[in-house]
């Protein structure tokens, strides 16, 4: 924008400031000519109104509800054409300017107004210019720093000091906000307030309010969709300038605005990519295969695996993941059945089998393998007629044997209600016993039944069975790895010797 000290200075002799002081900085927003009384209704506020004296009306009156009127309207300065009308500026004029803080200005008697609004125009062609340099640079910072490992950081820092005031990024899933400067931060819960009520009510363009009597602009963030369509929102770009804003000014928020979007998909994709992996070992472990699950897992860097595990199981029903995880913490255990954890979307070992979604969680809740790296604490909703079912602490290999049992349990909970599986060893014991029965190349049910029978002395069992002792170690070690458990834990041994007492041995 061009300044009224800028204008002045272009013009020389040719607009020559009444006042003895130095005009201020002040941006003009255009130059206007005028010789109504009232001229403020084709007005906007902050010109430079040229006039030949005419609405004046020869009076200190007239001239007062004149100034008085442009004052009202928040006119910045007023030139005055000297000429056939008026040869000098008259000083009830002056009075009255001071009076209410309007600058004035002369034109000499022969300089036509056309002069001083070809300067004006001719600045701001160059200062737009000058602008739109200066845009393109700080566009080009911005694009640099979405290259860094705290991209979003980076950009929303770099909008705040490219507009002199303040900006904040706040995720759409209620995730950590990103703002700068650090005063931002309390400003934080009404710009979360006013981000819900946009997101719920699908307001997807531009917004402007206010907080403590400043104007805020808040910009929707898209995460994509294919072809445009089922277009998400990743996040909201919220932004209090410091100064009014230009058209560059907002092409530079336009462009963050782009960046925090790429940031979004970028994360999406990874966190795709990863889902499917956490999938992929969900679905091992639930089809009995906890071996390849682990090596799975580690060779895609999904870090250990926790030792044991808590299935929950939800009726899938086309529903989409998040929102039926925020309705399983809404679900009332059952007596006994402790609660599910509030981070219960992230994590990462899901897998939607025969229309119910299974979810491994860790008995620790510090295992960092089977979890996201940005997740979001998911707020409680409530969902018509959803009930789930989730099992005690087991081990790996005993997961698939909980399948049956989780179904039969999600079917009968009455809805609302997460219930209980029962006895979670019961399930896995009998998949044990028939995978140790299919295995064609040795007895390793009588096998085993009789290691766990001598409690696992090697002596003991080889001469129960008849077979030499490095026999007898084949054959467990096979049994072990079959099984994916370890023979000697009693949390395994006690129910897997049940149930082959069951299978009558």
């Amino acid at each position: 924008m061009v300044s009224l000290t800028e204008l002045s200075t272009a013009l020389g002799p040719s607009l020559v400031p009444v006042s003895r002081r130095a005009l201020p900085p002040r941006q003009l927003t255009g130059v206007h000519v005028s010789e109504l009384e009232d001229p403020t209704p084709y007005l906007e506020g902050g010109e430079l109104l040229l006039t030949t004296g005419i609405p004046l009306g020869g009076s200190s009156s007239a001239a007062a509800g004149y100034v008085a009127r442009l004052h009202a309207k928040g006119i910045h300065a007023l030139g005055i054409g000297l000429g056939p009308w008026l040869e000098q500026v008259p000083a009830q004029l002056i009075q009255a300017c001071d009076e209410a803080g309007i600058n004035l200005l002369a034109v000499p008697d022969g300089v036509p107004f056309q002069q001083v609004s070809r300067a004006f125009w001719g600045l701001t062609a160059r200062s737009g210019q000058a602008d739109l340099l200066g845009s393109l640079g700080t566009q080009t910072t911005l694009a640099q720093a979405t290259m860094r490992p705290d991209g979003t950081s980076a950009v929303v820092r770099g909008l705040a000091q490219a507009l002199g005031g303040w900006a904040a990024f706040l995720p759409a899933d209620a995730g950590p906000a990103r703002y700068w400067p650090e005063s931002t931060g309390a400003l934080l819960p009404q710009l979360r307030t006013e981000t819900i009520r946009l997101n719920r009510t699908g307001t997807h363009s531009a917004a402007t309010f206010e907080i403590h009597g400043q104007a805020v602009v808040e910009y929707p963030i898209p995460s994509g969709g294919k072809n445009g369509r089922n277009e998400r929102i990743h996040g909201f770009l919220a932004v209090g300038p410091g100064r009014k804003l230009t058209a560059a000014d907002r092409q530079v928020i336009l462009t963050a605005c782009t960046l925090l979007a790429l940031k979004g998909r970028q994360r999406e994709a990874a966190s795709g990519t990863t889902s499917a992996l956490g999938s992929a070992v969900a679905k091992l472990l639930l089809h009995g295969h906890p071996e390849a699950a682990r090596l799975l897992a580690e060779d895609v860097g999904l870090a250990q695996l926790p030792g044991r595990v808590r299935v929950l199981a939800l009726p899938a029903d086309d529903a989409d993941a998040a929102d039926l995880l925020r309705g399983a913490l809404a679900l009332v255990p059952e007596a006994g059945v402790p609660p599910l954890p509030r981070d219960l979307l992230s994590s990462l070992l899901r897998h939607e089998r025969d229309g119910l979604l299974y979810v491994l969680l860790p008995q620790d809740t510090s295992a960092a393998g089977i979890h996201s790296a940005e997740s979001a604490v998911l707020p409680a909703e409530v969902v018509p007629g959803l009930a789930g079912a989730v099992s005690e602490p087991v081990s790996l290999g005993e997961v698939a044997g909980l399948v049956p049992g989780l179904r039969r349990s999600v079917t009968q909970a009455p809805p609302g209600m997460l219930a209980g599986t029962g006895n979670p060893h019961h399930a896995g014991a009998q998949v044990w016993v028939q995978k140790l029965a299919q295995y064609p190349r040795a007895d390793l049910v009588g096998t085993v039944a009789e290691y766990l029978r001598h409690r696992g002395h090697w002596e003991n069992t080889s001469r129960a069975l008849g077979v030499h002792r490095n026999s007898l170690r084949h054959r467990i070690s096979i049994a072990v790895s079959l099984l994916g458990v370890d023979l000697d834990d009693p949390d395994v041994s006690a129910p897997l010797w049940l149930e082959l007492r069951q299978y009558g041995r």
